[in-house]
C-alpha cells in the first residue's frame, strides 16, 4: 500500500517555544487521519507544517514519496498540490458558488473543468446552489463549497481545519460522515484537526490524540477507546472512571467492584497500586445481582440513560442502562462487571 504522507521526527518552535515535538506518523493512500485533541495542543501548527506554511525545526516531512519539509529544505506551499478547508470557509463572496469551484482549474481544459464542476458539485449535492453567492447559502452548504473548491483539482492531500465546528452536533456528525463518503469515493488523502472525538470518529480511519504538541497514539478508534496507551488518552477519549485497584495477579486485579481478569500480562509486579479504566459499558445494570450502587445522577439519551453510580467507598462509576430503567435519584440498583478490555495504569504516587 503506498504511503501518502509520512512525518519523521517533526519539530516545530517558535524562538523558544517548542509547539511541536518528534510527531512521527505515516497515512495510506486514500485514507481519512484525524489529529485529535484540546485547543492549543499544536493540531492547526501541525496541518500549517505538512502544508508549508510553517518550517519544521527538526524532521521531515514527506509527501507520495518526495521530501518536503526538513530542517534545510522547505518546498513552497503551491509546489505541494495540497488542499485545505478552513474553519471560516474562506470563500470568495464575489464569485458564485460555480466560480469559487473553478478557481483551482484555471489550467484545465474549459469542457474538462465544466465536467469537473459538475462531478463534484453532484458529489457534494449542491448542483441546485452554482448560480448562487455564498451569502445566501447557510453553512453547511458553505462547507460543502469550500470542499468542493479545496478537492476540484485533486490534491496529493487534503488538510481540514476544525471544518465543522461552527455547527451543531447533530449536523456536524452527519456532514462528517457525508464528506467521508465524498473523499472515499473521489480517491483523496485527508488529515482533519478536531476537537470534537465524535466528529473524528464519524470520518477517520486512523486517529490521534496529541497533548501539549506530543502525539500519543496514532490508532483505530476501537483501539483508543478499549486499548489507550496512555490514561490521558483514557481519559480524553469517549467517558469513563479510574477506579483504584491492586495488581494480584499477571493479568488480575483486585477493586472494589470484584477481582477483574484481563486476557494479557499486565507487566505490573504484584501489589502495584493502579488505575482501572472503568467504561460505561463495563458496569451492567442487573435487578438480580446482589452489588448495588447507588444513583447520584442521570442523563437521558433516548435509547439509554447514563447513571452516575456511587459505590460504597464514595467511588464513582458510569453505566449505560436501556431507558426503560427508570430510576430515580437516590436509588439503589443492581450492577455487575462486564470488563471485555481490561486497561490499568500504575497509579502516581
Amino acid at each position: 500500500m503506498t504511503t501518502a504522507l509520512e512525518l519523521k521526527n517533526v519539530t516545530v518552535a517558535y524562538d523558544r517555544r517548542t509547539v511541536l515535538e518528534s510527531i512521527s506518523f505515516a497515512l495510506n493512500e486514500g485514507d481519512i487521519g484525524c489529529i485529535l485533541g484540546p485547543s492549543g495542543c499544536g493540531k492547526t501548527t501541525l496541518l500549517r507544517a505538512v502544508a508549508g506554511f510553517e518550517p519544521t525545526r527538526e524532521g521531515e516531512v514527506w509527501i507520495r514519496g518526495v521530501r518536503v519539509s526538513d530542517r534545510y529544505h522547505l518546498v513552497p506551499v503551491e509546489q505541494r498540490r495540497v488542499g485545505m478547508v478552513f474553519q471560516d470557509y474562506a470563500l470568495f463572496p464575489h464569485m458564485t458558488v460555480k466560480e469559487n469551484i473553478a478557481f483551482g482549474l484555471q489550467d484545465m481544459r474549459s469542457d474538462l473543468r465544466q465536467a469537473r464542476i459538475g462531478e463534484i458539485a453532484g458529489l457534494l449535492e449542491i448542483r441546485e446552489f452554482l448560480d448562487e453567492y455564498p451569502h445566501r447559502l447557510s453553512g453547511g452548504q458553505q462547507q460543502r463549497v469550500a470542499l468542493a473548491r479545496a478537492i476540484a483539482n485533486r490534491p496529493r492531500i487534503l488538510l481540514l481545519d476544525e471544518p465543522f465546528s461552527s455547527m451543531d452536533i447533530e449536523l456536524r456528525e452527519q456532514l462528517a460522515r457525508e464528506v467521508r463518503n465524498v473523499l472515499k469515493q473521489d480517491g483523496i488523502t485527508a488529515v482533519l484537526v478536531s476537537h470534537n472525538q465524535y466528529e473524528a470518529f464519524a470520518m477517520a480511519d486512523i486517529v490521534g490524540v496529541i497533548h501539549e504538541g506530543r502525539l500519543l497514539q496514532w490508532d483505530t478508534a476501537f483501539n483508543l477507546y478499549h486499548r489507550p496507551a496512555t490514561a490521558y488518552v483514557a481519559d480524553f477519549v469517549g467517558e469513563g472512571v479510574f477506579l483504584p485497584g491492586e495488581v494480584i495477579g499477571d493479568n488480575t486485579v483486585r477493586t472494589e467492584l470484584g477481582t477483574i481478569a484481563g486476557t494479557a500480562p499486565l507487566g505490573l509486579a504484584r501489589g502495584t497500586a493502579v488505575d482501572v479504566l472503568i467504561r460505561p459499558d463495563d458496569i451492567v445494570h442487573d435487578d438480580a445481582s446482589a452489588f448495588t450502587a447507588r444513583v447520584l445522577d442521570k442523563a437521558f439519551r433516548g435509547a439509554e440513560f447514563l447513571y452516575t453510580l456511587a459505590l460504597d467507598s464514595g467511588a464513582r462509576v458510569l453505566s449505560l442502562v436501556p431507558s426503560h430503567h427508570n430510576h430515580p435519584v437516590n436509588e439503589p440498583i443492581g450492577i455487575r462487571m462486564e470488563i471485555d478490555h481490561l486497561v490499568v495504569f500504575a497509579r502516581r504516587q
